[in-house]
């Protein structure tokens, strides 16, 4: 049988495969030769950003990876946590950006499949389901038919398969206009007794091609993912791939059934990359070597080369190692389920990747060289902050018109606080999302506690199958959210990654649960330009920080990199740096939580953090706000600094209150700052309230400041009034003068009323007015084109 030859390949070769001149001559430095066609095709994608992180490798290392919950760690396919009672949690958070800015359907639908894929190959049932989105301008028609694709692609496949969408977060900004965000997060309840890991184990073990057929689609789509979006979008569109949910169902049952047989040694999912990458990882893994014959791989296009099988990136297929006479029982539960299942190769002890096709070995690299020993780039870092920034941090609130008790000053008269209140609801960032969410089944499974709009995160029941007594017997949950502000990113990166590890872990604690671990997700531009550099280390020190504050690990997650579109002038332009953190936390019982709107008229409403009077910039800020972004059409300033003692005493006392009995609803205040906070719980409660601010007097003081300030380590609780003695001598023991009480739940028909305390009105809404400026300003501008 031949061996691969090759002469050189041309710059323009080289080119193609995503791969420089230098790491093209440490390929044949390390291959002793030149690599042929197929060879040159698996280093360009494994060598690729998207494979291989070799930008972010280093980076990532800093990150807080263990601790008491945590069974397993990055490099699997899925993080687990330990949730008590033998319950195990896998879960992960992934990127589907380019493809879904191409093909926003299939590469949106095929973000939720590979994402599921992630959690069943470690053994887990896919319990749900979340996702973070950003999009340009909602005027522009483009940003329209992106957002009717993304979400149609997200609701069709999880629909289809059966795992319920419960939650996630959209942002809408120019900054997304050419290179939206479609970020994808799965949880999974552990169904087999031993967790299923990757790496290969066991000389001439079988390896078994399971799942769908092989074609054409999603070819290059690692390389794809690692290079910024050009104006080529039909040339782009043979990279994304094209998904089937209901054989992803039965995929899901054949490996679960399969995985419990015991008879799996090792499993692998074929994502990006596809057989380069599962031969690759599972060899390297495993420290051994897999001898894979195409000519035994189903396909579903004739002719197709081996550089072809070996890029595509088909959806629903997997590669298993199994013992030692056992593939005849794994192959059939799978045909049972009426799925592809075949021997297509076998574990050696010589650790390369040797692929044959046609009676030829068609490829024959380390496998060390394809997925662990790759290339690792350590950038200069700029030495102060970009010019941006620079200029950003000389921005004042000094800077605005005058701040006064009926409203904002300006050339034109005075602007009402309510009319800012109702125009910041309707910001289609702060604005309701169920036109987006009722597309999607978050019911199915009967295990949502907590869906999309009912708190600050989703909470779903954990039913554990075996033993039935267990049913019984356990009343936890586990709640799951996604966050990230990438405005106070972009304007700090260190700060505003904190600020979204803090938020993160504020959302799980309003619901009443514990945080416990993370999984990430880095979007960012070009790490080959200084800024886009700068802000991936930056963000990545202040996520490692904020990850030890709150005692969260990270399990794992994923790095998309090259989030960049050309302008008109053929210059890159980057999105906003997003760094998005999935976070799960444990409920300890299901009858102990809560949601954000007011629950029964009387209650007593209180701040918990910083209190409205609150003059320091540095704690409650107006700098990188919502409302000055909106209002005032300025993106500047310096998000609020991330107190730690303060972010754990308040979520602690929030915890404890919900567990206790005593609160009865829980909403941090974030974008749009304490009046947006305090008008959403009236409307997911349907109920009014009436509050009163203190009236300081100090220079410095604004009222813009106050009610639409954000940060400050702040939840909005309501407690019940016969709780007040007992509430109020545990907010006096525990967060020494930081909060407030600030008024009481009152009928619909009163609305929200803000006033100061020498009685001057600040904001009266409706609760219908509020309602329907919230609840419609996405649905009509996206429906316009109808």
């Amino acid at each position: 049988m031949s061996t691969p030859q090759s002469s050189p390949c041309s710059p323009a070769e080289i080119a193609s495969e995503g791969l420089t001149p230098e790491e093209y001559q440490d390929i044949v430095k390390r291959l002793g030769r030149h690599p042929n066609r197929a060879e040159l095709g698996m280093f360009g994608v494994m060598w690729s950003e998207h494979c291989c992180y070799k930008n972010s490798r280093p980076l990532l290392t800093q990150f807080p990876t263990q601790g008491p919950h945590i069974l397993v760690g990055p490099g699997e396919n899925a993080g687990i946590v330990d949730l008590g009672e033998g319950l195990h949690l896998a879960f992960k958070v992934e990127s589907h950006n380019h493809p879904s800015a191409v093909e926003p359907f299939q590469g949106a639908a095929t973000g939720v499949g590979g994402i599921l894929r992630d959690i069943f190959t470690m053994g887990a049932r896919p319990i749900g389901l979340l996702n973070s989105l950003r999009f340009g301008d909602l005027n522009d028609p483009k940003t329209r038919r992106l957002v009717h694709g993304v979400v149609a692609g997200i609701s069709h496949y999880g629909n289809c398969v059966g795992v319920p969408t419960v939650g996630g977060e959209v942002y809408f900004d120019p900054a997304y206009a050419g290179n939206p965000l479609v970020n994808a997060m799965a949880l999974g309840l552990m169904e087999t007794d031993e967790i299923v890991k990757a790496g290969a184990a066991g000389v001439g073990n079988p390896v078994l091609y399971v799942g769908s057929t092989t074609g054409r689609d999603g070819m290059g789509g690692a390389s794809f993912a690692s290079a910024e979006l050009s104006d080529r979008s039909e040339a782009d569109r043979p990279a994304v791939q094209v998904g089937d949910p209901f054989l992803e169902k039965s995929l899901i049952e054949a490996c679960l059934e399969a995985f419990k047989t015991g008879y799996v040694v090792a499993a692998q999912d074929m994502g990006a990359a596809g057989l380069t990458c599962s031969t690759a990882e599972m060899a390297a893994k495993g420290g051994l070597g897999i001898d894979l014959d195409l000519d035994r791989i189903p396909n579903r296009e004739a002719g197709m080369t081996p550089y072809e099988y070996l890029l595509s990136e088909s959806q629903e297929r997997m590669l298993f190692v199994a013992q030692q006479g056992k593939a005849p029982e794994l192959m059939e539960i799978f045909h049972r389920w009426g799925l592809q299942a075949v021997v297509a190769g076998e574990v050696i002890a010589d650790p390369i990747v040797r692929i044959r096709f046609q009676g030829n070995v068609a490829a024959e690299i380390p496998a060390t060289a394809l997925s662990e020993n790759t290339p690792l780039y350590h950038r200069e870092l700029l030495s102060t902050p970009p010019d941006y920034i620079q200029a950003a941090r000389q921005w004042t609130p000094d800077q605005l018109p005058p701040s006064r008790p009926e409203g904002l000053q300006g050339p034109s008269g005075v602007r009402p606080w309510s009319d800012i209140l109702l125009a910041l609801l309707q910001v289609p960032s702060i604005a309701s999302k169920q036109w987006i969410y009722r597309q999607y089944d978050y019911q199915v499974q009967n295990n949502t506690v907590l869906g999309p709009g009912g708190g600050d995160a989703a909470i779903l029941r954990l039913r554990p199958l075996e033993p039935p007594s267990a049913v019984a017997r356990s009343r936890r949950g586990v709640a799951a959210t996604l966050d990230c502000n990438a405005r106070y990113v972009y304007l700090d990166p260190v700060e505003g990654a904190k600020a979204t590890v803090a938020e993160a872990a504020r959302n799980l604690s309003c619901v009443g649960a514990d945080p416990l671990a993370v999984t990430d997700n880095l979007n960012f531009g070009s790490p080959e330009n200084s800024v886009g550099y700068w802000q991936l280390s930056e963000a990545c020190r202040g996520l490692a920080e904020g990850c030890r504050q709150m005692n969260t690990p990270v399990t794992g997650g994923n790095v998309s990199l090259y989030n960049e579109t050309l302008d008109s002038q053929g210059q890159p332009t980057a999105i906003y740096p997003t760094p998005v953190v999935g976070m799960v936390g444990l409920i300890p019982d299901l009858e102990r939580i809560c949601g954000q709107g007011w629950q029964t008229v009387g209650d007593l409403i209180y701040l918990l953090g910083q209190p409205s009077h609150c003059t320091d910039e540095r704690s409650v800020a107006l700098g990188a706000s919502e409302y000055l972004a909106t209002i005032h059409s300025t993106v500047a300033g310096r998000p609020a600094q991330v107190d730690f003692d303060l972010e754990r005493q308040v979520q602690q006392t929030c915890r404890e209150g919900i567990r206790r009995g005593w609160i009865r609803s829980a909403h941090d205040s974030a974008e749009g700052g304490l009046a947006v906070a305090l008008a959403e719980s009236c409307i997911a409660g349907q109920r009014g309230a009436q509050i009163q601010l203190s009236s300081p007097r100090a220079t410095s003081w604004r009222w813009d400041r106050a009610l639409f300030g954000e940060g400050g380590a702040r939840i909005v609780v309501s407690v019940a009034p016969e709780h007040q003695a007992q509430w109020e001598a545990d907010l006096t023991n525990h967060l020494s003068g930081q909060w407030q009480r600030l008024g009481t739940v009152c009928p619909p028909e009163t609305g929200l009323e803000i006033q100061t305390d020498d009685n001057l009105s600040l904001i009266k809404v409706k609760i219908d007015t509020m309602t329907q400026r919230w609840s419609q300003a996405i649905e009509q501008k996206l429906l316009r084109d109808s």
